[in-house]
């Protein structure tokens, strides 16, 4: 997955924007029921561009007065940091098909997102169409600053042909508690079937935890985000306990401290991999490859366990003029017809209520998208909370002492982190 996130250089971009006021300037009401061209961002994936590109000429071909410029996300270090930079400047586009969920409090903080919830019925639109996962996209304040999009949640990928080389059912692997993986991924290990049983990125990266850890602890803890009303949950029993789990991982040599340059899963060092289901077919060709849920402590049936969302979601910034305009694309290209589309196009999840039954011939044609589908209605986003960054950095720093490295105890570890998040959800 695209999980190149430089995190210092991501912190530095948005704390030198941090305070600006609403970069559209002019008067709001008057650009809210404003009409006319518009501007939008894509992001660089080419399957979203295709997409985009497609959605545009449909919407164009109708509204010859409002038409879109798209274009990709500008280069840079980071999408946020491009983003953050054009908040700034006063020139973002009206749209942005890429916004992170967790750079959106920051972005809000600008003054660079227009509340959704302007427009009349708005909120009725999102909370219906995303189903029950909508409330995870509030602001504090109670607005929408973005539209939940599409997901990816995030499952177990395993190697079908490493676990049959060490004498793993490739069919039905057990996985689903701590014991059984622990199980499953030492005989890998000592089998010699694969380098490591799994390899997550070992790295200092805030958003790496997304990748390990929240997955985990979203299913331990049934669906509780890292915060809850501003109070660290991490730092719990069943924070303790996926903490404990991954840290047996790295001790005993079956997750590797070492940072790997490339895929480890598609290159044949790991036998595992979390990710979502943009992977399919990236792997289609390359590995022999089954999925099943995140495991859980005490084993929690597939068809109830939680995971990370992976989302990206489409924002409406404040240096849009034509604002009326940027809702009706909104709402457009995030219609059912062009979900459909695009979850043809890309595999990756709407987030829209009942997704299976939305799209039956999709998910008949395409079995191996089915069990992803049912996961999307189970998912769990980062905490939408003051300085979410610097919290999630707090907490990998801490991590990445403690789980990976083992230099300090795990309770120490979490409970110093706690404390400096909620410093900062308070700050």
């Amino acid at each position: 997955m695209r999980r190149t996130l430089p995190a210092a250089l991501l912190t530095v971009a948005l704390a030198a924007t941090a305070g600006c006021g609403d970069s559209g300037g002019g008067d709001a009401g008057k650009a809210n029921a404003a009409r006319g061209p518009i501007t939008i961002w894509l992001s660089n994936n080419a399957e979203e561009v295709a997409w985009g590109k497609a959605m545009v000429q449909a919407w164009n071909a109708q509204h010859a007065d409002q038409t879109i410029t798209a274009q990709e996300i500008p280069a840079g270090t980071s999408s946020e940091e491009v983003i953050g930079a054009a908040i700034t400047a006063g020139n973002a586009p009206c749209l942005i098909f890429n916004t992170a969920p967790a750079a959106v409090p920051q972005f809000q903080k600008q003054g660079g997102l227009v509340a959704l919830d302007s427009f009349a019925g708005a909120t009725d639109y999102i909370t219906e169409r995303t189903g029950e996962t909508a409330g995870q996209y509030k602001s504090p304040d109670g607005k929408f600053y973005q539209l939940p999009w599409k997901s990816n949640p995030v499952m177990i990928f395993y190697n079908k042909k490493v676990f049959a080389k060490a004498g793993l059912d490739p069919e039905k692997p057990q996985l689903a508690t701590y014991d059984q993986f622990l199980a499953a991924a030492r005989k890998i290990k000592s089998s010699g079937a694969a380098p490591a049983a799994i390899y997550p990125a070992p790295t200092s990266e805030f958003f790496q935890s997304w990748f390990d850890f929240y997955p985990l602890f979203a299913a331990e803890t049934g669906g509780r985000q890292l915060l809850d009303g501003g109070k660290p949950q991490f730092n719990s029993p069943e924070g303790q306990r996926v903490a404990e789990f991954w840290k047996t991982l790295y001790a005993e040599g079956l997750a590797p401290r070492e940072k790997y340059n490339g895929d480890s899963f598609a290159d044949g060092k790991a036998a595992m991999a979390i990710v979502g289901p943009w992977a399919i077919s990236v792997y289609r060709d390359k590995v022999s490859w089954g999925a099943v849920p995140v495991p859980t402590s005490t084993g929690v049936p597939a068809d109830q366990v939680r995971t990370f969302s992976d989302a990206k979601n489409v924002a409406m910034y404040s240096a849009c003029q034509n604002r009326a305009t940027a809702w009706d694309v909104l709402t457009f290209a995030t219609s059912k017809e062009q979900d459909g589309a695009l979850l043809t196009a890309t595999g990756q999840m709407p987030l829209r209520a009942d997704l299976p039954a939305a799209y039956p011939d999709y998910f008949a044609k395409n079995p191996a998208y089915q069990g992803f589908a049912q996961q999307a209605a189970r998912t769990v986003e980062v905490p939408n909370v003051p300085n979410s960054v610097a919290i999630w950095q707090a907490f990998r720093d801490a991590y990445t002492e403690s789980v990976i490295f083992g230099k300090k105890p795990v309770p120490d570890a979490l409970s110093a982190a706690a404390e400096k998040a909620e410093q900062l959800a308070a700050s």
